[in-house]
């Protein structure tokens, strides 16, 4: 003898005695303000929560206990489209079938009877509407069909909802305090090498002072050594009687002492020319301090913008790499790296731009699929990688032979196609000589010529079979 189906619209009939004295109260209730008043006490009653809609933690606990009870019950009360997720693994049954499962459960008033009246013999912990845990109560509030199953299932998603936002929040918090604390270590770096700078700054200047007094005092001297020479022959002009070899000791006296101002001359020069080449050091290191003060900022910005995409507030504008002459998207105008765990090393770092040379990477990975797939495949891919790196993904494909481009990528991918007549390789080196100085990029190559001369202009070459095992990884 099998049990009687439930009533899904008198769920108190299911729930069994417990729910008799709530219907004989509520009869009492009736009988004593009268008649009249039955009609408001009905739409003031909780309605039964829908089997469509309900939160995953209650639709798995629910699929959990549908699982665990259909193996057991005999084969005519199981629907003829659950037998054969009767037969699947128990770890299997409620994650490949739990769809099914709630789909009969929502449909067939004899299954779900079937159900309840396993669960009251060999689970009864799993029928109580008042478990100190609300998923366990909404779940079994929902299968007895209790009228305050809405509300209970309406708690459950509204403390998943609060506990998701509370994880966002405290992450974008910590996200914050870590940018905040590495921006002002910078600071306080810059700081210091300015102060190094204006120290050199003014030992240099000093140095400077001094060889300037010392040719002032040497150009004195010379204008003395010269009065004197031109008194000398004016004496010997006038006397008469001094020899010709002491005229010519004074004349060599005289050039020698000379070229002595003439040498003294060079070294005041050689030391003046030091002290521009040191204050230009000193301009290139502040401005080298200023680009990475700014690369921070930007990390900081790149921050703020992902919260920004979160909340759909706005999009930022474009980027160095879309501006590049010799190239477009498709849509409108637009040292070495030796192994995977060094390239997620580079990956790491804030603000980091990824360039990847299309074909030469989708022929290394999987030259069987035709040009096409191959692009498709590499895009979708290092959008998974993008997304985990938080790094900027560029990928340029020749644009020679595209019969069509797509009409949408996925997001944290730019997508070029190098413009008739011109090379992808050379839209890449125009890439990363758009971008500004210290920076960290990446060009993912095992094109020879392209790896060199990227390196040459301060980005990291990693070769394709390194990019390729690292998108097998995402």
């Amino acid at each position: 003898m099998h049990p009687q189906p439930v009533d899904p619209v008198a769920p108190e009939e299911a729930v069994g005695p417990s729910a008799v004295p709530a219907r004989a109260d509520a009869a009492e209730a009736s009988a004593g303000t009268g008649a009249a008043e039955t009609p408001e006490a009905d739409l003031a009653a909780p309605e039964p929560a829908s089997w469509t809609g309900l939160p995953d933690a209650v639709r798995e606990r629910i699929a959990e206990l549908a699982a665990t009870a259909v193996a057991k019950l005999p084969p005519t009360d199981v629907p003829r489209q659950l037998r054969p997720v009767a037969k699947f693994a128990p770890a299997k049954r409620a994650k490949l079938g739990g769809a099914a499962l709630l789909a009969a459960l929502g449909d067939s008033a004899q299954f779900r009877t079937a159900v309840i009246e396993w669960l009251r013999e060999h689970r009864t912990d799993a029928l109580d509407p008042n478990a100190a845990d609300s998923v366990v109560g909404a779940a079994a509030a929902v299968l007895l069909g209790e009228s305050g199953a809405a509300g209970r299932v309406r708690l459950v998603a509204k403390n998943a909802e609060e506990t998701a936002l509370r994880a966002e929040r405290d992450a974008a918090l910590a996200r914050n305090q870590k940018l905040e604390a590495e921006l002002t270590e910078l600071r306080e770096e810059l700081e210091q090498a300015r102060g190094a700078v204006e120290a050199a700054r003014g030992e240099r200047e000093a140095e400077v002072e001094k060889l300037l007094r010392r040719l002032r005092e040497q150009g004195v001297q010379l204008r003395q050594a010269r009065d004197g020479a031109e008194e000398a022959r004016a004496q010997l002009a006038r006397a008469g009687t001094v020899k010709a070899e002491e005229i010519d000791a004074l004349t060599t006296q005289l050039d020698r002492e000379r070229r002595r101002v003439a040498a003294e001359r060079t070294r005041a020069e050689r030391a003046v020319a030091d002290a521009e080449i040191a204050r230009q050091s000193a301009r290139e290191a502040r401005e080298a301090d200023e680009v990475r003060l700014a690369l921070l900022v930007d990390t900081i910005d790149g921050a703020v913008t992902g919260l920004r995409r979160e909340l759909m507030l706005s999009d930022r504008g474009a980027r160095p790499a879309d501006m590049v002459r010799g190239a477009t998207s498709g849509l409108g105008p637009g040292g070495r790296v030796q192994d995977v765990g060094a390239l997620d090393r580079y990956l790491a770092l804030p603000n980091v731009h990824l360039i990847v040379d299309g074909y030469n990477v989708t022929k290394t990975g999987y030259p069987e699929l035709a040009l096409a797939d191959q692009r498709d495949r590499l895009i979708h891919q290092l959008s998974a990688l993008a997304a985990r790196t938080s790094a900027e993904v560029t990928v340029v494909f020749d644009g020679a032979g595209v019969l069509s481009v797509p009409a949408a990528v996925p997001r944290g991918v730019r997508v070029l196609f190098s413009d008739r007549g011109v090379l992808a390789d050379d839209v890449i080196r125009s890439i990363v000589a758009a971008e500004p100085k210290g920076r960290p990029m990446v060009v993912a190559t095992s094109d020879r010529e392209v790896a060199d001369s990227v390196r040459a202009t301060g980005a990291h070459s990693a070769p394709s079979a390194v990019l390729v095992s690292r998108l097998g990884r995402v």
